[in-house]
């Protein structure tokens, strides 16, 4: 199986970059992000976001499912529902964040992870795959972007979708999760030494999917 890893800080476009080189490559993608977010919206429904003790009892009676189409589109499940809409908030966002410092919700989804790697040939992104989940990944890339042009990209994405947000609050968010999760005790965000840097700030969506599928296919 060929296994391709890409980390990257939070509103890199890795999710749908990737989904897109996964599209045209024929490979599963796999948005481990979500599977975070899926952790996060229900500790949030439980009223323990905030209580690492209860999210860790929470997972008890956790179940979080990754499911694929015909395409080889994702669908997250928590507890037998669809949330794959649901999970893509900025209070989920941060939720996910945080719920991803505790060493019992990494492990409690690991398992998960390299499972679906082992049985397809998968582009999976998140923010230790090359560092945790796939160490020994055919493939590692680590995709990044300024915060000020991940943040323009996020906001525009959030004013679509009807959300009142300024640029401002979005860009604070952005600096926020990239503190958080490059500040983490468990598995902090950085690239290891084999990763090949792909900084997609001055690059256009076809440009960025056009670097990242050429880097998988060994033409970078």
């Amino acid at each position: 199986m060929i296994n391709v890893a890409i980390d990257g800080p939070a509103g890199a476009g890795k999710s749908t970059i990737a989904k897109a080189c996964a599209r045209e490559l024929g490979f599963i993608y796999v948005d481990t992000g979500a599977l975070y977010r899926a952790v996060a919206l229900n500790a949030l429904r439980k009223g323990v976001l905030n209580d690492e003790k209860g999210i860790v009892e929470m997972l008890k009676e956790t179940t979080v499912e990754l499911k694929f189409d015909e395409t080889h589109s994702q669908r997250v499940f928590l507890n037998g529902e669809d949330v794959s809409d649901l999970i893509r908030t900025p209070e989920i966002s941060m939720g996910a964040s945080n719920v991803s410092k505790i060493p019992q919700v990494r492990e409690f989804l690991l398992e998960l992870q390299r499972s679906i790697a082992r049985e397809n040939n998968v582009i999976m992104d998140g923010r230790d795959i090359a560092t945790v989940v796939l160490p020994n990944a055919n493939v590692k890339i680590f995709l990044f972007a300024s915060p000020e042009c991940r943040a323009e990209r996020r906001y525009k994405e959030l004013i679509e979708k009807g959300e009142s947000v300024t640029y401002d609050e979005v860009l604070a968010d952005v600096n926020a999760r990239d503190y958080q999760d490059s500040h983490r005790e468990i598995a902090p965000l950085k690239p290891t030494k084999d990763s090949v840097m792909a900084d997609t700030s001055l690059l256009t969506l076809d440009e960025s999917i056009k670097l990242i599928k050429s880097i998988i296919k060994g033409d970078k």
